[in-house]
């Protein structure tokens, strides 16, 4: 498949060790999907899509993970 201008925001989310820099609500929901297996101590994609969704409300964090 040829990458284009419309899906290269999702393949800048396709690497755990890439940071995908400013990412919107539905970018976040996307990125959390794709790295569903990941951990956020390891995984600056899920990190940054998990932070995206609690500073907009979307997800709210149990005690333990908070630092």
């Amino acid at each position: 498949m040829q990458l284009t201008n419309l899906n290269m925001p999702v393949a800048g989310l396709l690497r755990c060790a890439n940071d995908p820099g400013i990412l919107t609500v539905e970018q976040a929901h996307a990125a959390m999907q794709l790295h569903l297996e990941c951990s956020v101590d390891l995984c600056r994609v899920r990190r940054r899509a998990r932070a995206v969704l609690v500073e907009e409300g979307r997800c709210v964090l149990d005690q333990r993970a908070l630092p």
